[in-house]
């Protein structure tokens, strides 16, 4: 049975695009059939960040409005055969997107995919909530920082209310994606830690990716950092995350500081001090 699944958050710029294509090349090289939806219109980034950015001719507003089929938009991925793109549109607006429109896309590519990953366009308008109105279950992407905290607790609560399953009165899968962890800040107190984003958020964790240039890089290259450099600490997370998503039950390990060599002599002294 095929998932619909929406990758979210409220603030822009939490490393939301790149979750939704390392998520989703994860679960592609397990065999799974993935296929990637950018509802980010009016902007589109997934197929930058897949590499995939010239060979675009339709996208998932000519779909909606009847200007294409479904299989002419589709961008099936170079690397990966089990993993597909449905790109947005760069020209048009959000409102060339309808209800009726999506829910007919997302019912036909419920017929072909395993899992269909809907990336949200940032803040809470139309984009937004046609990106999780038909979805599943959710992966809410936030900082350890106040304000992205602040603003994934409103789009959970939009999750509850917004959703055609919990208007339905059905349960609605939420899960917790922290990203750009870095353990020596939260030490320090410069940003929140794991126990404290929990503590406001209060949904399940699904995994922790910590502060890298690995990311960035990859997504430079247009390719996920599960493909681009899949020994990375990063690169893991996201695998072990995809792994949870199916099922398995893997530990959270939370990432610690990381002590040079100076940081190592001091501590030894204090220790025997």
């Amino acid at each position: 049975m095929s998932k619909v699944m929406v990758v979210t958050s409220g603030k822009g710029g939490v490393g939301k695009t790149t979750s939704s294509a390392s998520l989703g090349a994860a679960l592609a090289q397990t065999g799974q059939n993935v296929v990637l939806i950018d509802f980010d219109v009016g902007l589109r980034n997934l197929d930058l960040v897949m590499g995939a950015e010239r060979r675009v001719v339709f996208d998932l507003v000519n779909v909606v409005q009847g200007d294409a089929k479904l299989p002419q938009a589709l961008i099936r991925d170079k690397r990966i055969e089990t993993l597909s793109l449905l790109p947005a549109s760069q020209t048009r607006d959000k409102d060339a997107l309808t209800e009726e429109g999506v829910l007919g896309v997302i019912n036909e590519l419920r017929g072909k995919f395993d899992w269909i990953i809907c990336d949200s366009p940032a803040g809470i308008e139309k984009g937004a909530q046609l990106a999780m109105r038909f979805a599943d279950m959710a992966v809410v992407v936030t900082n350890p920082e106040v304000s992205s905290v602040r603003d994934s607790d409103r789009i959970i609560g939009m999750l509850d209310s917004k959703t055609l399953r919990a208007e339905n009165g059905e349960h609605f899968e939420k899960h917790l994606l922290l990203t750009r962890y870095n353990a020596a800040r939260a030490a320090k107190g410069e940003m929140l830690n794991v126990k404290d984003v929990l503590e406001i958020l209060a949904i399940p964790l699904l995994g922790i990716v910590p502060e890298s240039t690995d990311v960035l890089n990859a997504s430079n290259l247009g390719c996920p950092v599960t493909l681009h450099n899949p020994e990375s600490a990063a690169a893991k997370a996201y695998a072990d995350a995809a792994k949870r998503l199916r099922g398995e039950m893997l530990e959270i390990v939370e990432p610690v500081e990381k002590k040079g060599l100076i940081g190592r002599l001091f501590g030894r002294k204090a220790a025997l001090a």
